[in-house]
């Protein structure tokens, strides 16, 4: 006989709600995505709000990376993309002809599910964005950043005597880290994270999650997640999608333990996957 999986343990912080009386800092409503013919992402209305971790859960293939990917437009490199409804930042909506992809994306940084740093130095690595976004010049305060940066990713201690090495000869989990540092760098306003702890070790995803509770303070944070227990342990608000659509939305504590939705309950429990 089959049985039901454990619910997720609730950590601490997924039982403390999102910022109140804050204005949602990501604003999504009727949002279609269709990959030529195929119906992708079904009229998902969604708030996320700033300063708060998200996380998005569901069974493979039912459309949380294809919506993370619209909020900084990175379905327009994917040829027979389109999108259609609204997302805003701050209320302005980033697929106004006026808004300029590449800045969009200085605001809203991404990290992936494979650690991607540059082949560049360390210091590269971290000071790659400010300059080609005109942020910082001066080499003193290219330095200032790119130390900054590295000790609010939890890094600088591991990499501060070998700044000029590569960072691809970091472990997967300092790499990982590395990456998020390039993406402070700029000061972004939204850090969105595509299964950033899939190809990591327990230690390494331990770090990481650590490292998102640290940043959750400071920044709006989007998580996508196959992991049902990483999503309980380092996020406010959850956001299951089934089959293209967003079936329900709420504080993590609630989803996890007091879904409305059957379809949340039967994907919780493992009773579908």
């Amino acid at each position: 006989m089959q049985t039901s999986a454990p619910t997720p343990v609730v950590g601490t912080h997924a039982n403390q709600a999102p910022p109140a009386g804050e204005p949602a800092k990501i604003t999504a409503r009727d949002v279609n995505v269709y990959y030529g013919a195929n119906h992708a992402l079904k009229s998902v209305s969604l708030d996320i709000p700033g300063k708060s971790v998200t996380a998005f859960i569901g069974p493979s293939g039912c459309g949380k990376s294809t919506f993370l990917r619209c909020i900084n437009r990175m379905n327009d490199t994917i040829p027979g993309c389109r999108v259609e409804g609204r997302i805003g930042l701050d209320g302005d909506d980033i697929y106004d002809p006026s808004i300029d992809p590449v800045s969009l994306r200085a605001r809203v940084g991404m990290v992936f599910q494979k650690p991607n740093p540059f082949p560049k130095s360390i210091y590269d690595n971290v000071a790659y964005g400010p300059r080609i976004h005109g942020l910082e010049t001066s080499k003193t305060g290219l330095d200032d950043l790119v130390e900054a940066s590295l000790k609010r990713a939890g890094l600088w201690g591991e990499v501060h005597d070998r700044l000029k090495a590569p960072g691809t000869g970091l472990s997967g989990g300092q790499q990982q880290r590395l990456v998020i540092a390039r993406a402070i760098a700029v000061n972004p306003e939204v850090i969105l994270m595509d299964e950033p702890c899939s190809a990591l070790d327990p230690i390494a995803t331990a770090r990481i999650e650590e490292l998102i509770d640290d940043l959750a303070s400071q920044f709006c944070i989007v998580i996508v997640t196959h992991s049902m227990a990483q999503a309980a342990r380092v996020s406010q608000q959850t956001a299951f999608f089934h089959l293209g659509s967003l079936v329900e939305t709420g504080p993590t504590g609630m989803i996890f333990t007091n879904p409305k939705d059957g379809r949340t309950q039967d994907y919780i429990t493992g009773r579908t996957g």
